[in-house]
């Protein structure tokens, strides 16, 4: 359920952002929409930081090495998959609002 509702903010978000975009002539939505939602994953590194500050007792270079490591990969699969995610949801909408459009 978390997920569902995860992808459907991120496809929303995203489809807003580009909309915005297109209302004001700037048609360059490729990359910005893909980054929009892919910055959810900057947001889940930033708190894998703090949880590694408060939460964890790791101590050690090599543990704090896999930590972020791991956390790494984990935090650049999410920016691709939510980052996918809001790109192919813009794509469907500008393919939609343009389907609509009719040229006289």
């Amino acid at each position: 359920l978390v997920f569902v509702i995860l992808l459907v903010t991120c496809s929303e978000t995203a489809i807003l952002l580009c909309y915005f975009h297109l209302c004001s002539e700037d048609y360059r939505w490729w990359w910005r929409s893909f980054l929009t939602s892919g910055s959810t994953g900057f947001y889940l590194f930033l708190y894998s930081i703090h949880y590694f500050v408060t939460k964890t007792q790791i101590t050690g270079a090599a543990s704090t090495f896999l930590f972020f490591g791991y956390t790494s990969i984990i935090v650049w699969l999410f920016f691709l998959l939510t980052g996918t995610m809001g790109f192919f949801s813009c794509l469907w909408f500008v393919q939609k609002i343009y389907s609509v459009v009719k040229v006289d």
